[in-house]
This record gives C-alpha cells, structure tokens and sequence, in this order.
C-alpha cells in the first residue's frame, strides 16, 4: 500500500495457482478480516480450478475469479461457478498471448528472452520452442474468419467472443504499444459476438 501510494486496495487478488482448496478456508478468512479493517473493498483468486475458486466464492466479500480464458481455451465449469456467485470473471490471457492478435504465424520465432521463446515457462501452451503451436495455430484459422466478422481485426473479434460468452466476463488484455491500446478500446464499438456466431465457434472448435 505504501508503494501504491493508498489508504486502501479495492480489489486484492490472491495470485497462487497451485495453493490447495483444503488450505483455502484460513487465507479467505484473512482476506475477509482486511475487509473489516477498511485495507482492501473486496478480494478475488486468481485460479484456473474450480475447487479452489468456490472456497473464496463463499466469502462475502469475494467478488472475482481470474482464470485463463479465450475463444481458443474455454473454461465453462469456472464460467458457471462465476454466474452462480455473481463474481466477476477476470479473463486472463484474453489474446493467448498475442496469438489471437494475428501477428504471429507459422514462421514466427520469437527472441529467446520472451516469455514466448525457447526457454518459456512450462505453463506456456500457445507457443513451442518459441514458434506458434501449430493446434493452437489451426484453431485460431477454423474461426479467423468469425471473429473478423463486420469489420473486427482478429484481436477485437477475440475480445468480442468474451464478451458474448457470458454477462460476467471481463477479458484483460496485455498491450506494449498505444496502437495496441486503440485497437483494443475499438473493440466495445462493436460489442459481442452474434449467438449465432457464438454456436458456429463452438462447433468448428469441437465444444
């Protein structure tokens, strides 16, 4: 607080995807305790597990999960549990990491100091020895065309799909550049995808 320069966070996430639901109970508790104390307005995790999303769920003052959402990686079990406690469902890697900007293909490499490059995290799905995963690379060609729909770049169509996948979404897209910023404001002028479109993605991903 004092590096953020605050009397108060309004919303204090739990950054620890692996920390066990049965270990869950005593840190909601704390978190529920720095409500009452006026040092944090609400608290979320961050957490692609169901399990451990619903411990927090159940707290009064939970009011978000943040977990890994895109067109190309859905997450439907932690979308319900999100509708099923009205909490904000905080999409992490909207853009899977720039793969759904369109600025990657094929022959992309990446530096090796990127995130994305040779020596990545093991958590890094959508890239592979610092080129695009080439099943990542064919499902986001199955529904380019979809999310170009109207006019939409590949990054905006992206966003729009969140959007349309459910009331709670809230995609938080990474940028480096104002461009990038632009673009991806540009997106709410055109809203979420169709249903229509919604069910045709889903049926040429296989969901």
């Amino acid at each position: 607080m004092r590096r953020l320069n605050t009397d108060y966070i309004d919303l204090y996430q739990f950054h620890d995807n692996g920390y066990p639901a049965e270990k869950a109970l005593p840190v909601r508790e704390t978190l529920e305790e720095l409500v009452k104390a006026g040092k944090i307005r609400a608290y979320g995790w961050s957490t692609d597990f169901t399990d451990r999303a619903e411990v927090f769920a159940q707290g009064p003052a939970c009011t978000a999960i943040q977990f890994q959402l895109n067109v190309l990686d859905d997450n439907p079990a932690m979308l319900v549990l999100c509708e099923r406690y009205n909490l904000a469902a905080i999409n992490r890697c909207p853009l899977a990491m720039g793969l759904l900007t369109g600025k990657y293909s094929a022959e992309t490499k990446v530096s090796v100091k990127d995130v994305r490059g040779e020596k990545s995290p093991d958590w890094m799905k959508y890239f592979t020895d610092g080129k695009p995963s080439p099943e990542w690379l064919a499902k986001r060609g199955a529904v380019r065309e979809i999310l170009t729909s109207g006019g939409r770049t590949v990054a905006q169509g992206a966003l729009a799909w969140l959007w349309g996948r459910s009331p709670q979404t809230l995609p938080i897209p990474g940028f480096r550049t104002v461009k990038q910023v632009e673009e991806n404001a540009r997106a709410m002028a055109f809203g979420p995808l169709a249903p229509e479109q919604m069910r045709e993605i889903a049926a040429l991903l296989e969901r």
